[in-house]
């Protein structure tokens, strides 16, 4: 008897994700449209422009300068405790496991792998992007900067730009980026932009950023969602090629669970009709029919005789020869003859 395997928990997420095998009607896909190509080039065209004045020395670095000399760490120092908690909203991290969470349910309750697939090519472009900028440009923190009123570029610095700024950005913007309903996107927009400006300011108190730093920061990140939509059809063969490989992988656990057993051994041809004979003769025999009994092997073969009338026999192996003089019992011996006068 052959019994059922137990599912295991990664068979009751696929069971999940099939009970409806397409995507929710209410869920659109954000497309590039001609409002989104429009932001795109405008920011792209701010992250240049950032750029370019951090690298001719321009009023921005004296601005990065004085908010360095006020110190706003010292001068307002009450509020340090809050800022250090607040600003781990922007490290990678605990953002993308806090974010993972959230779109792991998403995508249990929309039967689909959209989100957590959004969400890790998103995070793929913040790094190699910011991290390009970072190492490319080399710029100095505030902390290490070396000459008053300089650049600080291409010093083996990576905090130009923000990667807190830029990650809060994303992190947080990709919810609304996924948002089921407009006004879910909405709201949402509105709260990552707001968590997002906390966090580079927060920085910017810390003393660990330029402002340019979170100006080119938030640039970074916003370019990030708005070409997201370029790589929906990268991220729509991604999910079908995962649930494919979870139908062939399937399909083999099941093939293997319906194989077959060893076939029983079939009786040889020359056997056959000799077991039909003997089946038919059984049936033929009445029910009523005696048979004979068949003597214990214990008991002699012979007719019953009384024990005194029985031939001794000598065990086998016994040492002791056999005695011809002895007589049965019950019977008259002879009497010897006396010898002797």
């Amino acid at each position: 008897m052959r019994t059922e395997r137990k599912p295991t928990r990664l068979d009751r997420v696929f069971a999940r994700l099939d009970r409806e095998p397409e995507r929710p009607a209410h869920i659109d896909v954000p497309r590039m449209s001609r409002h989104r190509i429009v932001l795109f080039a405008a920011t792209l065209a701010f992250y240049g422009a950032i750029v370019w004045a951090v690298l001719i020395t321009s009023w921005l670095v004296r601005l990065d300068w004085q908010v360095m000399f006020f110190r706003p760490y010292q001068q307002w120092s009450e509020i340090h405790w809050f800022v250090d908690y607040y600003v781990v909203l922007g490290q990678r991290g605990p953002t993308a496991v806090m974010v993972a969470a959230w779109l792991g349910w998403r995508s249990w309750r929309q039967h689909t792998l959209r989100p957590l697939l959004a969400l890790g090519v998103s995070l793929l472009l913040l790094n190699v992007t910011v991290g390009a900028a970072k190492y490319g440009m080399g710029r100095l923190g505030p902390h290490y900067a070396t000459e008053i009123g300089s650049n600080e570029m291409w010093l083996g610095g990576d905090i130009f730009p923000s990667g807190h700024t830029a990650n809060a950005v994303v992190t947080w913007g990709i919810l609304a980026y996924l948002a089921s309903t407009p006004r879910a996107r909405r709201y949402l927009s509105a709260l990552s932009a707001v968590t997002s400006l906390g966090v580079g300011l927060a920085t910017v108190y810390l003393g660990t950023h330029w402002l340019s730093d979170v100006l080119l920061g938030w640039a970074a990140g916003l370019l990030i969602l708005l070409a997201l939509p370029w790589f929906e059809p990268l991220i729509a063969r991604a999910e079908a090629f995962l649930f494919g490989l979870r139908d062939r992988w399937r399909t083999g656990r099941g093939q293997e669970r319906a194989a077959p057993g060893p076939a029983p051994l079939a009786a040889p041809a020359a056997l056959a009709p000799c077991a039909a004979e003997q089946e038919g003769a059984t049936a033929r025999e009445p029910v009523s029919a005696a048979r004979s009994p068949r003597a214990p092997v214990y008991l002699a073969p012979g007719p019953h005789t009384i024990r005194s009338e029985r031939t001794p026999v000598t065990p086998a192996g016994s040492r002791r020869p056999p005695h011809p003089e002895r007589h049965p019992r019950g019977t008259a011996s002879t009497a010897r003859p006396l010898t002797g006068g």
